[in-house]
């Protein structure tokens, strides 16, 4: 008897000893990786930003592309990039809010909503070049649109909108239920409390979610390949039924191309994709902290 009770407090040391052990290495090991993803970053941004910083100039956005190095811009990218993102978010942005609401506070069925939320968590993980062979076949081909802008645009905000719509639904179920259930018993209908209780109280949180999907839009280039192709355009679009580009595309252009000006501009045109992507991202942040500043007041 003697013996099992000090084997068992061996036992019991040991992994004591472990849980300290643990313990002890788990912040150096995070701290580890920290350190290792944030210097990978660093090293990338820094990279970038010497090689391009002496080739941006107002000429990189607004002339158009060349095989001269010197003279050569990103306009038509820029504006293809433009057009897209923003008719993507249109699109994304208030489906993805419509069918949150619709998945949290509106639908009866059971079945039918965990069946909605299971395929929306893992369309969600989707590769963007599925999306981009979907676009192809439904909207190029399918309902005839062709290569065009609005093709892109749809292309990417069905990518997007799984993204949006996971984000707004976490947002509303984040909404407390007392808030809810105190405008009901005032006879508020379910219109009126989606109106002026959840979607105030919920539209910070799915900021976040229209910052993802911005984030991701502005940045794919694989779906745009499949729909668009790698065009040489020097024209600006006038219509949403015209050919485009997008900026991803003539960074991939310039970086496959040996000589060293042409990796400069890629250089230079990644900076303005940044800038570009923090604008969109600095206008969302925006719209987030006033709403949550109208909620607290």
């Amino acid at each position: 008897m003697a013996d099992t009770l000090l084997s068992q407090q061996d036992k019991f040391r040991r992994r004591d000893r472990a849980k300290q052990f643990l313990d002890r290495i788990a912040p150096v090991l995070l701290s580890l990786g920290v350190f290792v993803g944030v210097a990978a970053v660093t090293s990338l941004l820094f990279t970038v930003i010497t090689t391009g910083w002496s080739r941006l100039s107002w000429n990189l956005i607004f002339a158009y592309p060349s095989a001269n190095p010197q003279t050569a811009g990103m306009r038509s990218a820029f504006l293809g990039s433009f057009w897209t993102v923003s008719l993507s978010a249109l699109v994304s942005i208030p489906l993805g809010i419509a069918s949150a609401l619709y998945l949290t506070e509106w639908s009866s069925h059971r079945r039918l909503r965990m069946f909605l939320e299971f395929n929306m968590a893992n369309l969600a993980g989707v590769p963007s070049i599925i999306f981009g062979l979907v676009g192809l076949s439904i909207l190029t081909y399918g309902l005839g649109l062709g290569r065009s802008i609005i093709a892109g645009a749809f292309t990417l905000g069905i990518m997007t909108l799984p993204l949006v719509t996971v984000s707004a639904a976490e947002a509303i179920k984040s909404v407390p239920e007392a808030l809810k259930h105190g405008a009901y018993a005032l006879g508020a209908t379910k219109l009126q409390v989606t109106r002026h209780i959840i979607l105030p109280r919920s539209l910070p949180m799915m900021m976040t979610g229209a910052i993802l999907a911005i984030s991701r839009a502005i940045g794919e280039a694989a779906p745009i390949l499949v729909i668009s192709g790698l065009l040489f355009i020097r024209t600006d679009p006038t219509s949403i039924f015209d050919r485009f580009t997008v900026m991803p595309l003539q960074i991939f252009n310039w970086v496959s191309r040996p000589q060293p000006a042409f990796q400069e501009l890629s250089s230079a045109a990644i900076i303005v994709l940044l800038a570009l992507l923090m604008m969109f991202n600095a206008a969302a942040i925006a719209i987030r902290y006033r709403y949550q500043r109208r909620v607290m007041l």
